[in-house]
């Protein structure tokens, strides 16, 4: 599931994460019960319902599914370990239809020839038009009959999936109820600890210390951001230059919020302050010459190689995770460590925020209308996003990897989960890609309690950092998402427009030869972006961020 590491959501990479995360332990590992946590919904059986709900594994059932994206092709349903019991105990059979490659035109195929699957998963935008032509069932009168879906993702996040005729047709892939994501910065272990671990808290403490790294390692990047033409680290400079200030204003929305509505980018002095330090940055050589060029491979074979003094990223951890598994496992001295975000002297640290985590989650799945037995489609996934159906889906036929489960819930792993890492990274990762509508609050749970059940040191380096550092710098985007224009809509257009503008400005602020060359740069941007109309398109994205506010209110 590519695109959902790639946002740096973290939900999922939570769980893909496990594959290496206890391959050092074994023994008994049961444990009491955790504490309540009052975030989380009560839920007495996982297959609760109401009278004369159909029940999953009643009698046989099998629906089609088509994924939308070009570089997904479905697993065969039943052929691996775990969906083969889930197969057998369910009697369900899912059967793929695949892009071929090219899901735009494989859909517009479907569409014309009115022969579209069961149930579609792809992106929430690309829902739209097929809600609009009338495609899509409405969920609303099976929430109440099947209720796992409503308990877990809760009112909020199902108001916000609405669409503007008040009907709810996405069910959400690893929707949640708390902090998720992987930017921040990334710090190599033994550079850091040869060079005395100087403070790295300040933008002029990172300054400093990458002059240093510069003077005394001239083989190194001091500090590496990652691919600059997609914004990335250089998205997250630009979060320690004002409290709660996500990189996600610059490189997602292209927009900062102020009094209420967003305005101009380039016309935000934070912004120009930002960049002018990126500037600084880029000319002194204290940052990856090439990064507005170089490839993933790239960025990967420098932090795996240890080649790398400082990296910030919207992806650190699931890159940095690798590289500091690789450089340790010879070398306890070597690897990698997370520190607070950096920040600008005289701000609060602890208002810095990096980037943003979305309660909606990644994707979503949706029934056409040419299902035959709707109900009893959105019955199974119902069940999916249950604890039993996540326990299940996700960890496997009980007796194997877990036995029972505690007053949450949550499985009680046994000790064949602990002693075979390899085999269990192969049968979990045979169901990344079959996870259509994981509840990411129930399943981060699960990885919570398997952690916490080892000692400190044995913990995984993802889960140490996301749960001490990550999760606790990300901001809560959930209204701002979902608001762009349609494409070929008169905002839309100008959201086009404004996109290839932005990015060319800020490559060619980034490689500009002066301080005032930036400020000129930014400020010829800003009355370009002005004669495209982006006022129009922020008014626009306001408009849209204050309606999904009033829906979330809604009761």
């Amino acid at each position: 599931m590519r695109n959902k590491l790639a946002r740096g959501t973290g939900s999922l990479a939570a769980v893909l994460m496990l594959g290496t995360i206890l391959a050092a332990c074994s023994g008994d590992k049961t444990e009491a019960p955790a504490a309540k946590d009052p975030a989380v919904p009560e839920t007495k059986t996982p297959t609760e319902a109401k009278a004369g709900a159909w029940k999953v594994g009643s009698e046989p059932f099998s629906f089609t599914l088509y994924g939308n994206y070009g570089w997904y092709t479905m697993p065969v349903w039943g052929k691996d370990l775990f969906s083969k019991h889930v197969q057998e105990k369910t009697k369900l059979n899912i059967t793929a239809i695949n892009s071929g490659g090219n899901q735009e035109a494989k859909l517009n195929t479907m569409i014309v020839g009115g022969d579209l699957p069961d149930v579609i998963w792809g992106d929430r935008p690309d829902f739209d038009r097929l809600i609009a032509n009338g495609a899509l069932v409405p969920l609303d009168p099976y929430l109440d009959k099947y209720p796992n879906l409503k308990k877990w993702a809760g009112e909020e996040i199902l108001n916000m999936l609405r669409y503007k005729d008040g009907k709810l047709y996405l069910f959400p892939n690893w929707y949640t109820n708390k902090p998720t994501g992987n930017a921040g910065y990334v710090v190599n272990k033994k550079i850091y600890k040869e060079l005395g671990e100087p403070k790295l808290e300040t933008l002029d403490d990172l300054y400093s210390y990458l002059k240093l790294v510069k003077e005394k390692y001239p083989n190194v990047i001091p500090l590496e951001p990652g691919q600059a033409k997609d914004g990335k680290g250089v998205d997250i400079l630009f979060s320690a230059f004002a409290e709660n200030n996500p990189a996600s204003y610059a490189g997602t929305l292209r927009a900062v919020p102020k009094d209420g509505k967003f305005t101009s980018l380039f016309a935000d002095p934070v912004y120009k302050e930002a960049m002018i330090f990126v500037n600084k940055l880029h000319r002194e050589k204290l940052m990856t010459q090439d990064a507005l060029t170089q490839t993933v491979d790239q960025v990967r074979e420098r932090i795996n190689t240890g080649r790398v003094a400082v990296y910030v990223d919207i992806t650190a951890i699931e890159y940095a995770s690798k590289g500091h598994a690789l450089l340790s496992k010879d070398d306890p001295n070597a690897g990698y460590f997370m520190i607070w975000p950096i920040h600008k002297a005289g701000l609060d640290k602890n208002k810095i925020t990096v980037a943003h985590y979305d309660r909606l989650g990644w994707n979503a799945a949706a029934i056409t209308t040419k299902a035959k037995d709707p109900e009893k489609i959105f019955a199974v996934l119902d069940w999916m996003t249950s604890p039993e159906g996540m326990r299940e889906i996700v960890w496997g036929p009980e007796g194997m990897y877990w036995q029972g489960v505690d007053g949450e819930e949550l499985p009680n792993l046994t000790d064949k989960f602990f002693s075979e890492p390899e085999e269990r990274t192969k049968n979990m990762n045979a169901t990344n890609d079959l996870q259509f509508v994981g509840n990411a609050t129930y399943n981060d749970k699960i990885k919570l309690k398997a952690e916490l059940s080892l000692p400190e040191e044995k913990r995984s380096w993802e889960t140490k950092y996301q749960d001490s550092i990550t999760w606790k710098t990300h901001i809560d985007l959930t209204a701002m998402r979902g608001i762009e224009p349609p494409k070929d809509s008169p905002e839309g257009v100008i959201r086009e427009r404004w996109i290839e503008l932005y990015k060319k400005v800020r490559g060619q602020a980034i490689l500009a030869g002066s301080e005032q060359e930036v400020s000129d740069i930014l400020d010829k941007g800003e009355k370009d972006a002005q004669a495209l109309g982006v006022t129009k398109l922020n008014d626009y994205l306001t408009a849209k961020w204050k309606e999904n506010e009033a829906k979330m209110k809604k009761k």
